[in-house]
């Protein structure tokens, strides 16, 4: 029996070896296979081969196939924007057709570098509400910010507004009750809990939905790290002083907002008319404003990931500098690389990590990374007195990512995600002054002598759970 039981383990073993993915969830999956051969053996078998996973794959295959027609890049964009920047249009080309996100023209674009500059920009816009308001969270907690974007829904339904919400499944482990929707269902409100918790180890439930978007009548859209809970516009002090940012875009692009979020609205639902959602009339009077927007998303279930490679293009195109903002930081070794070759090269390479973690054992093992970051010449710098949990990339002043996904495997590679790329659009000057701003007054960098200081407890933590760290 025990040698049947190595044999098992052996082919399952080259059965990861053999699969397609990413080499460091192969080589996580090998240490509880080798140090506990019967029970990894049956847990990666079972959390592989989930008949869930393959079910929530092909309906959302199935919706793509009926969105199709709806994603279809102007011609005429592309050909400007290839006159303009034939990297940039490489990449537009990239996630539109392996993504399904076209390249618009910029009309507004609105950064904003804290949660309460966002959450008022939000009440603002929900307040002017004419059609219909889609908002899909991965966080939604009662408390000030919720309970005021409540009334406002509750008042648009009376109006004759059109209200869909949706929140990932593991709100109702701890934020609010298993039956929440029947109650926003009482006011009005369409209601969804996307992949709810269950008592059930499979892939599925490790395919949370972290997006954070709001949809307005089909012209504003609302993207970044801000979630419904009070921590996020300082009315609840979680974690020192809470960072985080968002970006407001308004025109023809936000017909990919609008997509992202009925995409995962109708995985357990027939296809439903999607044109009245995106009627473009409205940009007809607006103002053109400066560069190019791509809104795009990323799903863990299609083997193309587009958060990491819009990210990847940035760092190996940058010239002058790139400048990062992760509330979590576990690189795979392709990341790394990019980082420490751009480094090399003499771009000005930097990275904003929180010094008051919200999970310690992520931190343990983002700051296992700092000695190989500074090898590598790559400038890591800490939140002082805080959480930072701003999701930004900017490059050269010219090309900016904001949006929800972190730089771990987690981000990368399992959830729902989504995120705003900008080319020379006016609101990058913001972007910039926030970064200098968080280099200058408000974080500090990590020295040699900070990385040798590490407690033991920490180096000893580090060592184990960096072996394990793409399953956590």
């Amino acid at each position: 029996a025990y040698w049947s039981f190595v044999l098992l383990s052996a082919l399952t073993a080259i059965l990861i070896i053999n699969r397609p993915g990413n080499p460091a969830f192969k080589l996580a999956w090998m240490v509880p296979i080798t140090f506990f051969p019967v029970f990894g053996m049956l847990l990666y078998l079972f959390v592989e081969f989930q008949a869930g996973t393959v079910w929530l794959n092909h309906r959302l295959q199935n919706v793509e196939q009926q969105m199709r027609k709806y994603v279809l890049q102007d011609p005429d964009v592309f050909e400007e924007l290839e006159k303009t920047d034939k990297r940039v249009a490489n990449l537009s080309r990239y996630v539109t057709e392996k993504g399904g996100f076209p390249t618009y023209k910029n009309y507004h674009t609105t950064y904003y570098p804290w949660g309460k500059d966002k959450f008022e920009a939000l009440i603002e816009e929900l307040n002017k509400a004419e059609k219909f308001i889609f908002m899909e969270y991965f966080i939604v907690a009662e408390g000030k910010m919720w309970n005021t974007v409540l009334e406002i829904l509750k008042k648009k339904v009376q109006e004759g507004v059109e209200v869909r919400f949706m929140y990932d499944g593991t709100c109702s482990i701890s934020l609010l009750p298993y039956n929440y929707p029947k109650k926003l269902e009482e006011y009005g409100i369409r209601c969804k809990i996307f992949n709810p918790i269950k008592p059930a180890l499979s892939t599925v439930q490790n395919n949370r939905d972290h997006r954070k978007i709001v949809v307005i009548d089909g012209k504003t859209a609302f993207t970044g790290g801000v979630n419904l809970a009070d921590e996020y516009i300082g009315e609840l002090e979680r974690f020192g002083t809470w960072k985080d940012t968002a970006i407001m875009v308004q025109g023809e692009a936000v017909r990919n907002f609008t997509l992202m979020f009925l995409e995962i609205w109708n995985v357990d639902e027939p296809q439903e008319n999607y044109e009245k959602y995106l009627d473009a009339s409205y940009c007809y009077g607006m103002t053109e404003g400066e560069g190019y927007v791509i809104p795009y998303g990323d799903s863990p279930l299609d083997h193309e990931n587009v958060g990491e490679l819009v990210y990847m293009d940035m760092i190996n195109n940058a010239k002058d500098y790139i400048y990062i903002s992760t509330p979590y930081l576990i690189p795979d070794n392709e990341m790394l690389t990019a980082l420490g070759y751009a480094a090399k090269s003499g771009v000005d390479v930097r990275i904003i990590t929180p010094e008051i973690p919200d999970k310690w054992y992520v931190s343990v093992i983002t700051r296992s990374f700092y000695r190989d970051l500074e090898t590598l010449g790559v400038k890591v710098y800490e939140y002082k007195g805080g959480f930072n949990h701003a999701k930004m990339f900017l490059s050269d002043d010219k090309s900016a990512v904001v949006g929800t996904i972190n730089l771990d495997y987690r981000s990368l590679y399992l959830h729902f995600e989504c995120a705003t790329y900008m080319y020379k659009t006016s609101c990058i000057k913001d972007i910039k002054a926030d970064f200098d701003d968080m280099f200058e007054n408000r974080c500090h960098r990590i020295t040699h002598d900070d990385i040798n200081n590490r407690s033991f407890w920490s180096r000893f933590m580090s060592v184990i759970l960096r072996t394990i760290a793409p399953l956590l």
